[in-house]
């Protein structure tokens, strides 16, 4: 019977010690110990199979930070947090109820004396899977809804390192009198741990706001990415959600927006469209065109940023005789027609009597401009759009190679 106890307290002991959560002053439920409910509520317990009043906020809207502490968000810069599996490994430590658990060789410990599997659910760096701060523009935590929070910042390596860095986009606008309400969401690796959710709710304030423009109404997040988990080797990009995105709810009781099955979550990585880093394109003038996803549709196109909150594409956008020979094979029709395939660029140089055939009327003008611009802006701005997301080829070959 006593092998029996010993067996499962050390199957149960690094679980409880691989829970994570973001620690800072300005969270709902800072000084909540394991004392605190009748259950183990603290801010690094997991959340599954909960009512909807129990898991929202992890159950801490009456436990609110004091009045002034916020988490700061300078907009354009990276805001750095601290995730840890017990208050005691951080900066906080004082406040703990186990005192200053820290390690002293090793600043970045998340879980001092737990290995990678413990501490962070996962096997190794690879196999992490992301985690996110989302944002509403409210400053009574009461009043958010899980509809109105949008994830503004994505670090693919979280629950990595203790000292975290959300990048915060450039053009946050700035909070309401009275702050803003944050959270952070973590769902980990299927690969290590059972199925669980993290979130933690927070007071935020975004500093150096330069910009007013409002955040767009988030969205589902749809799974897109290359999944070789489940047999789905490459990508749709046009079923992705852009832009403005919600967190995940997912495997409690009630109050879930996503259905994945345990061994398949949502995860906030490229499968998702979540690339990593600040989210730079969740205000309502981020695109000039976003058709709804599926499987085959359109990209969007992000608006340019000389023209911001136009829905039109920018007076300085290639236009169709400049962007022609930039389309896809399946996109070029009407550039071929017009210049013989078997003409060398050499020829093509030499025939001044080469001339474009002139269109019988303007609604044939505008037919044609559209159609062989269509296809070229949406390659070209493609490109564009993810140089500007930040992406990193090598890092996200898997997500966008067809292209």
């Amino acid at each position: 019977m006593l092998a029996l106890i010993l067996t499962s307290l050390v199957t149960i002991v690094p679980f409880a010690a691989g829970h994570s959560a973001f620690f800072h002053p300005s969270m709902y439920g800072f000084n909540v110990t394991d004392q605190t409910f009748p259950f183990d509520n603290r801010p690094v317990a997991p959340l599954r199979d909960r009512t909807f009043t129990d898991w929202w906020f992890h159950g801490h809207l009456d436990f609110p930070p004091n009045e002034g502490d916020f988490f700061d968000l300078p907009a354009g810069q990276p805001a750095t947090a601290e995730i840890a599996c017990n208050k005691g490994a951080t900066s906080y430590f004082a406040s703990s109820e186990g005192g200053d658990i820290r390690n002293p060789s090793n600043p970045n410990d998340v879980c001092p004396g737990a290995s990678s599997s413990e501490a962070y659910h996962t096997i190794g760096l690879e196999t992490l899977t992301g985690c996110a701060l989302a944002i509403a523009y409210n400053s009574d935590a009461r009043a958010v809804k899980p509809e109105d929070f949008t994830v503004f910042s994505v670090n693919h390596t979280c629950v990595w390192t203790r000292f975290t860095d959300f990048q915060v986009p450039a053009n946050m606008p700035p909070c309401p009198e009275g702050g803003c309400t944050c959270a952070f969401f973590w769902i980990h690796s299927p690969k290590s741990g059972g199925e669980e959710n993290y979130m933690n709710g927070f007071k935020c304030n975004v500093t150096g706001s330069t910009s007013t423009a409002p955040l767009a109404t988030p969205k589902l997040p749809r799974r897109c990415g290359a999944d070789s988990e489940n047999n789905r080797l490459q990508s749709a990009p046009g079923n992705c959600t852009y832009g403005a995105k919600q967190p995940y709810y997912w495997f409690n009781k009630e109050g879930n927006n996503m259905f994945e099955g345990a061994f398949s979550p949502p995860v906030y990585n490229d499968l998702y469209n979540f690339l990593d880093g600040a989210q730079e394109d969740i205000f309502e003038n981020s695109y000039s065109f976003m058709p709804d996803p599926a499987p085959n549709a359109a990209l969007p196109i992000l608006a340019t940023a000389s023209e911001p909150g136009d829905s039109s594409p920018s007076s300085d956008s290639p236009s169709p005789d400049t962007t022609a020979t930039a389309t896809s094979s399946s996109e070029t029709s009407t550039a071929t027609a017009e210049t013989p395939s078997d003409t060398t660029p050499d020829q093509k140089q030499k025939s001044p009597t080469c001339k474009r055939k002139q269109p019988s009327s303007s609604a044939e003008l505008a037919s044609r401009s559209l159609t062989t611009s269509r296809g070229a802006l949406r390659n070209s701005i493609f490109a564009m759009t993810k140089r500007s997301r930040k992406l990193q080829p090598g890092k996200r070959a898997s997500l966008w190679h067809m292209f």
